[in-house]
């Protein structure tokens, strides 16, 4: 039974390794460094498009737009990582106001607004094959000394990482590293109202 166990261990130890994630100190210290893709779902908004009436100024369409609790959590997460000293540097955008207005209100700017990222028009519709294709590229290409950081939808999220976006809420973020075989791992998950949480 001794040797059993042992040996369950010893299979397993690829497993554990790979579930293991960075919180904390160490989150920060990594981040800091820079290397790592995050990768977020846009901040809380209303399924509802705002008539003209209460959308925004320059929502001219009008699309969704965050909520108000959207506007704080973007403004907050901004903020947070500015006072963290995290270096952001590529950013990319789904082209949808709300994923636009996200990194606005954060402060996060020249963002390039890309097709791949987006709904595709149909709100919360499904996304394409080879928009996940897109996603699982872009967070293998691991920066130097900075971090690089795509704003997006749930589907987007699910279909290009099933197992590590399940139950992804509004604002949060996948982290991306190196898996050690030429790939990307999730090394930490964090919900946008976590971001001012965090300590140095």
């Amino acid at each position: 039974m001794r040797y059993l166990t042992a040996a369950l261990s010893i299979a397993l130890m690829p497993v554990l390794a790979q579930a293991q994630t960075l919180s904390g100190d160490a989150l920060v210290k990594a981040l800091r460094e820079g290397g790592y893709v995050i990768v977020m779902r846009h901040a809380s908004s209303p399924r509802e498009v705002p008539d003209k009436s209460h959308a925004n100024p320059d929502n001219t369409k009008p699309e969704r737009q965050l909520d108000e609790t959207g506007r704080a959590t973007s403004a907050a997460m901004g903020k947070a990582l500015r006072e963290l000293k995290i270096p952001i540097g590529e950013i990319y955008s789904s082209p949808t106001y709300r994923a636009l207005e996200t990194l606005r209100l954060a402060q996060l700017p020249n963002a390039k607004p890309t097709p791949e990222l987006g709904d595709n028009g149909q709100s919360m519709g499904l996304t394409t094959e080879a928009q996940a294709a897109w996603l699982q590229k872009l967070v293998t290409r691991f920066p130097t000394g900075t971090n690089t950081l795509a704003v997006t939808h749930f589907p987007n999220l699910t279909r290009a990482f099933p197992k590590d976006a399940t139950g992804v809420e509004d604002g949060e973020a996948l982290i991306f590293g190196p898996d050690g075989n030429g790939g990307a791992k999730v090394v930490a998950r964090v919900k946008i109202e976590d971001w001012p949480k965090i300590k140095p």
